[in-house]
């Protein structure tokens, strides 16, 4: 099994820059890489799992949370494609507004999730059991995300997603820049 790193037409964007982009572009490629790497180290360790267990253990562990850099990114990326474009009126958007009594308090709420200290990701999913929209910090990578529930929009709130725009106390800018370039039409077409 080997996966290959999407590419994603991103066009320029507003406070959020091409540097910063390429540059994250480039971290996530290191996630597909490692991801790879550790599935043909398992399978070389394999032969041997006398003596090789602690290692394809250790290999196990860290998969969780390069297959989740991975994903995480593209989630992320694919958000910016084709350009800004508004949340139009669809099943998304009644449902934050079923939840939330309305878009601007379900975004105040994710805002808020972001503003978690430390590294990791504000998620909002779509839970088919239930058919409501559950949000949630997900540390890291993979330390927190939630079972079987579907990925709508992906808010990396790691260093390497705004520290070359803004410094660390200014990450509301980033958040705001986020929600700027975002294309609604992506996002909204996940829920379907």
């Amino acid at each position: 099994m080997k996966y290959e790193a999407l590419t994603f037409d991103i066009p320029e964007m507003v406070g959020i820059s091409t540097d910063t982009i390429e540059n994250h572009l480039g971290l996530y490629q290191g996630y597909v890489k490692h991801v790879n790497l550790i599935h043909e180290k398992i399978a070389a360790y394999s032969s041997d799992r006398e003596n090789n267990g602690f290692a394809i253990a250790e290999m196990q562990r860290r998969l969780g949370f390069e297959f989740g850099g991975m994903r995480n990114h593209e989630y992320y990326f694919a958000q910016f494609e084709g350009g800004a474009e508004p949340l139009p009126e669809c099943s998304l958007k009644e449902k934050m507004v079923e939840q939330w009594q309305s878009f601007e308090n379900w975004q105040e709420s994710f805002r808020n999730i972001a503003a978690t200290r430390g590294v990791g990701w504000a998620m909002l999913y779509h839970d088919s059991h239930t058919d409501q929209l559950v949000q949630t910090w997900v540390d890291e990578q993979h330390i927190g995300q939630l079972a079987d529930l579907d990925i709508i929009l992906a808010l990396d709130m790691w260093e390497h997603s705004y520290m070359r725009d803004y410094v660390s106390s200014a990450k509301g800018k980033y958040v705001d820049a986020f929600f700027e370039n975002l294309n609604w039409d992506v996002v909204a077409k996940r829920l379907a």
